[in-house]
């Protein structure tokens, strides 16, 4: 069993930054992907952005150039640094660890950009 545990969340004004990290404990030898996804209120749950086990990265069109995530193999944890944030950034984000068979998320960490 793995669990996610998120931090780093919090309210901001537009144009700051926060950094999100999500530590996991527990086997995750078999998960080769680590992500970042959010939900704003009334919308469905959206891809932020994803890294593999081998470095390759995604990001949602939408933050591409302000967010960067990035995995920290020795301590098991992924974060999402976010840069230049925008009002309709705000959202709860959840990070995901997965493969082609397991998939576990994050309780969620609200984010509140302000204008």
């Amino acid at each position: 069993q793995v669990q996610l545990v998120e931090s780093g969340g919090g309210l901001v004004q537009a144009g700051g930054s926060l950094r999100l990290s999500c530590a996991a404990s527990g086997d995750i030898f078999s998960i080769n992907s680590m992500g970042w996804y959010r939900q704003a209120p009334g919308k469905q749950r959206e891809l932020v952005a994803t890294k593999t086990s081998g470095g390759t990265t995604n990001y949602a069109d939408s933050v591409k150039g302000r967010f960067t995530i990035s995995r920290d193999n020795a301590k098991n944890t992924v974060y999402l640094q976010m840069n230049s944030l925008k009002p309709e950034d705000t959202a709860v984000y959840y990070c995901r660890f997965f493969s082609r068979s397991l998939d576990y998320w994050g309780q969620g960490t609200q984010v509140t950009v302000s204008s």
